[in-house]
């Protein structure tokens, strides 16, 4: 008798320190795959594209998502002296407007896929770089928002 009760002890001290922290990894795992690509578009011209791919089921909001406790994505920009920024941060990608429960407007986000885009006049060997914070939510939750850093770098 004493066998069977040591056993259950054992496996419900291993679930009480594994467990929390198992289930706490699977919540706050990042389901978005950011890429950073340069693409020239002309003469010291180039886009700065910032690709988010997002898990199924889970979206991003847009840079005016609609409401004002929504974290939007923003960006955060560090250029040298040889780069000259044109304009704001763009977004491209199947743009969705819905009303979700609990907020009183509708809201505009992205699923699957969104890239957002920067136009940028700059000589080849410069740098741009920065963070960028960002919150992706499903249909039960949202994530606490994230920063992630990047770099670009011009080349010709």
């Amino acid at each position: 008798m004493k066998k069977p009760i040591f056993l259950f002890s054992s496996l419900c001290l291993v679930l009480s320190v594994f467990l929390p922290s198992m289930v706490n990894a699977q919540m706050t795992a990042d389901p978005t795959d950011w890429k950073y690509e340069v693409k020239k578009m002309g003469a010291d011209k180039y886009e700065l594209i910032f690709e988010v791919k997002l898990k199924d089921g889970w979206h991003i909001f847009s840079q005016k998502p609609g409401d004002d406790f929504i974290i939007p994505p923003s960006f955060d920009v560090k250029a040298d002296r040889r780069v000259k920024l044109l304009g704001k941060v763009q977004e491209k990608g199947n743009l969705k407007t819905e009303k979700i429960d609990g907020i009183d407007s509708p809201v505009r986000y992205y699923e699957s896929k969104a890239d957002f885009v920067l136009l940028v006049s700059a000589k080849p060997g410069s740098k741009i770089t920065g963070d960028h914070v960002y919150q992706v939510c499903n249909d039960k939750m949202c994530l606490p928002p994230k920063k992630k850093h990047f770099e670009f770098v011009i080349k010709d």
